[in-house]
């Protein structure tokens, strides 16, 4: 799903991009939900930023990336923790681009994500190539989610990946 964020378009950095784990849900401006075979995902944009939701089994967990004032918590490149019965793992890249290549891989991943059925992409108006994009899937009982935020006033593109499954019992 594509939609044009109803909001103006700020300039945020990428370095401004914090993390966090079990935030309430913050104000959205566009929302997916799905269900990848018992668990409920709720994709949401926050403008620059996004939330991801989860739901399954009576557990849940949730996911920030934003730029969110007085956080302590950068972007790391990796995180691998335990959250209640789940393995989290999560990591996070930044790429520059030139503008020519920014402008061509922004279309790329506009076009992945705007008719998959687990992709939501929102642009935001005044900037063809300011977007914020996800992805989801659940493959081999692991819940998996891609982002991609964009910075063309920077040619940077934040990507982050999240790979969440049960843990596993250990065995003699």
């Amino acid at each position: 799903m594509l939609t044009t964020l109803k909001t103006s378009y700020t300039d945020t950095r990428a370095a401004d991009l914090a993390w966090a784990l079990g935030r309430e849900p913050l104000p959205a401006l566009a929302v997916l939900d799905l269900e990848l075979s018992g668990a409920k995902l709720q994709l949401r944009l926050l403008g620059a930023s996004h939330q991801v939701l989860l739901e399954e089994e009576g557990r849940s967990c949730s996911e920030t990336v934003a730029c969110m004032p007085g956080s302590s918590t950068p972007l790391p490149l990796g995180v691998s923790k335990r959250v209640g019965e789940w393995e989290y793992e999560f990591a996070a890249r930044v790429e520059t681009l030139s503008h020519g290549s920014f402008a061509g891989r922004a279309q790329e991943l506009l076009a992945l994500v705007a008719d998959h059925p687990h992709g939501l992409a929102g642009t935001f108006p005044g900037s063809p190539h300011a977007f914020t994009a996800m992805l989801a899937q659940r493959h081999e009982g692991q819940l998996r989610w891609r982002t991609w935020h964009a910075y063309p006033q920077e040619g940077q593109l934040v990507v982050t990946r999240t790979r969440i499954s049960v843990r596993m019992p250990a065995t003699l």
